[in-house]
């Protein structure tokens, strides 16, 4: 296996560990993949300054997100089929997130459930959700929320209507996946993931099968997705979200400032710049590109998070110090998950953090939550 230095040494040994139908799914975007290639190229751009003979001892990565102490300002983002990358992906995730202090986000569309992750963690974890034609459903998923102990709603806003995302398409995208001569060639090169899955009951979609109607593999989800995804989808029906559920609320999806105001109206305790990591409208603006803007207009009346392109702990510190409070983290701990389990998705977090600490301290500082804007070299940004 070798030595792990960065990101990049996991997504390589997943993709040689993950079945190719769910290491495409995690690292795809739609159409000509341009956007999602943009979010991580753009960070290159944004150059730091280098600052020496300052006193760099007692660094401290420590901050909050939406008012929740954090260890580092990263939070794992919420990701669809975690639980194929790995067999009980989304409880081996949580529980790394869990031991090392950051938050760890429970997507609808996961494998495990929301009970499956609060059995097996102590702390609470937050929960995503999408806007529903079936209120009932959404109800009853916050209510499971609040049963779990969730200390957070992210609710995604950019996906009633999916982007058309080639791989899926051409690998059949099912979970279980589709026996097929083409996947079963290409699981038998796979017998570690195999024999995970052979030893969990957790292969279907947790939160949905059994609790909606109809629904009972990835073909019907897929159905049910686009008939209950709502076209529809207002601010009005935010507000109906966030008087349902009460506690914490944070809108996932903006990439507009008017959007962003928008946002900050609503009530929500912060809004994330994403773009879905590049797999809905492709020939969108990167994450980080589209951040500046909406900190002019909503930075002082709320708090922005960032998704999209963080590979590194240098990706991190540049998004904080053009204003974004946290940032949140997909593929990078996807990457980890598939190749190691939890000791993976660790690992991510134990390259970001260091990767950060170093550079903070490089940068003439040694506390994260005064990272700003002077540690960017003026017209990089």
């Amino acid at each position: 296996m070798g030595v792990i230095t960065n990101i990049e040494d996991l997504r390589i040994l997943a993709e040689r560990r993950v079945p190719r139908m769910f290491y495409d799914y995690a690292d795809s975007g739609s159409w000509t993949e341009s956007t999602y290639r943009a979010n991580s190229d753009d960070f290159a751009r944004i150059k730091l300054r280098q600052r020496v003979a300052v006193n760099m001892e007692n660094r401290s990565l420590a901050s909050t997100m939406v008012g929740l102490p954090v260890s580092m300002p990263v939070a794992l983002a919420p990701t669809g089929l975690t639980g194929m990358q790995h067999a009980d992906g989304e409880i081996l995730a949580a529980k790394a997130a869990e031991k090392f202090g950051v938050p760890f986000t429970l997507s609808t569309m996961s494998i495990c459930s929301i009970e499956d992750i609060a059995a097996h963690t102590s702390k609470p974890f937050w929960f995503q959700v999408y806007f529903m034609k079936d209120r009932d459903f959404m109800g009853r998923l916050v209510e499971r929320a609040r049963a779990a102990n969730c200390s957070a709603l992210v609710l995604t806003l950019d996906l009633q209507i999916l982007g058309q995302r080639h791989k899926d398409l051409r690998n059949g995208l099912t979970a279980p996946p589709k026996l097929t001569l083409k996947n079963i060639m290409n699981m038998a090169t796979k017998p570690a993931w195999c024999m995970g899955m052979l030893g969990t009951r957790r292969r279907g979609f947790g939160n949905i099968v059994g609790h909606a109607t109809n629904v009972s593999d990835m073909s019907s989800l897929s159905a049910w997705t686009a008939e209950q995804f709502d076209p529809r989808l207002s601010w009005d029906d935010v507000e109906w979200l966030r008087q349902r559920w009460g506690g914490k609320l944070i809108i996932k999806g903006i990439m507009d400032p008017e959007d962003a105001r928008m946002a900050a109206q609503s009530g929500a305790d912060a809004l994330i710049v994403s773009n879905h990591g590049g797999r809905q409208l492709d020939g969108a603006d990167s994450s980080i590109n589209a951040l500046p803007a909406i900190m002019d207009v909503v930075g002082d009346r709320m708090e922005v998070h960032l998704d999209g392109g963080i590979r590194s702990g240098q990706d991190v510190i540049k998004a904080l110090a053009l204003g974004a409070r946290g940032v949140y983290i997909g593929r990078a701990f996807l990457y980890g998950l598939g190749a190691m389990g939890e000791e993976g998705v660790t690992r991510v977090l134990e390259i970001i953090r260091k990767e950060l600490d170093i550079t903070m301290a490089l940068c003439g500082l040694t506390d994260v939550q005064k990272v700003d804007k002077n540690i960017l070299l003026p017209g990089t940004y």
